[in-house]
């Protein structure tokens, strides 16, 4: 499995947002927190190779994901697979033959069990909503885009003083003003706001993953209590209307649960070999305490 290949980015619903592109990479994980903004970070470095430039501002999760890329690409080299010689990274990009390097020896430093039925099974029954099929989700959204250069501490702290506001606003207060559409018109980064936000009637694959993990599945309509993270940045988003889905059998469903288990089975040995090199090595300059899953997955 490539950890540093970004998974395709699909869109969020509406044929004029922001939020639908092939192109666009992923951000940094959302696990990551957003309190952080810029800094310089000059002095941040792994084993005396640094992790960016004294023009570069970074927050803590970009920080945090060269500091593991290089953490990785330096065990590449321990063990042989890289020569010692490969350009150190630039802009947090690395060589292929890192790349390459890394890649190989993730496949041979995580031992990964296979996932059984059992497990399998107590997965579905637990998360069976996620493998609901034909379910659809009505809705808008207010988005504060993540770019490069953007203060992010600022930026989050617009999008919560929005998300209360339209959460602490009544139902007739929304209605009667549209106090959403006013605030999508004024505030949204994206194509949509000029609409009030609307997004339309969304499908799963209609979305980007991280977006539709927290759309579908769930019960809620009315303004989400929490910011949804995409890799487009934060959005303040409302539940319109839901069709439920019917949920398939687990035998209809098994190819997918098996994967999703072999995801996150990846996701935590992974964590625990970083902290493994971690240990052996000097870091400075950056928490890589802070993310649960340390790298773009």
């Amino acid at each position: 499995m490539n950890a540093f290949a970004p998974s395709p980015a699909q869109g969020c619903g509406s044929s004029d947002c922001s939020c639908q592109s092939a192109a666009t990479p992923e951000l940094p994980p959302m696990q990551a927190p957003l309190h952080t903004g810029p800094r310089p970070t000059l002095a941040a470095h792994v084993n005396g190779i640094a992790l960016c430039s004294a023009q570069e501002l970074l927050d803590s999760a970009e920080l945090r994901q060269r500091a593991c890329t290089e953490l990785l690409r330096q065990a590449a080299m321990a063990q042989g697979l890289l020569a010692t010689d490969d350009p150190a990274p630039s802009a947090g990009a690395i060589s292929e033959a890192a790349s390459a390097a890394i890649e190989q020896l993730l496949n041979t430093a995580l031992q990964l069990p296979e996932p059984g039925d059992e497990a399998g099974l107590r997965h579905y029954q637990a998360h069976a909503a996620r493998y609901a099929r034909g379910e659809r989700v009505r809705a808008r959204h207010v988005l504060f885009a993540v770019t490069p250069g953007v203060d992010i501490q600022a930026l989050r702290q617009r999008a919560e003083a929005c998300l209360l506001d339209l959460r602490s606003a009544t139902p007739q207060e929304l209605a009667a003003g549209d106090r959403f559409a006013a605030a999508a018109a004024t505030s949204s980064n994206c194509p949509s706001g000029a609409s009030g936000g609307q997004l339309g009637w969304l499908a799963v694959p209609d979305c980007a993953p991280e977006f539709a993990r927290e759309l579908f599945g769930h019960a809620e309509v009315g303004v989400l209590a929490r910011l949804v993270h995409s890799r487009f940045g934060l959005h303040v988003v409302e539940v319109l209307e839901r069709e439920a889905g019917t949920v398939p059998p687990y035998e209809q469903v098994r190819a997918a649960v098996m994967q999703q288990l072999r995801q996150q089975s990846f996701a935590t040995a992974l964590s625990q070999y970083l902290r493994l090199l971690a240990g052996q090595a000097l870091v400075v300059g950056v928490d890589l305490e802070g993310a649960e899953t340390p790298l773009v997955q």
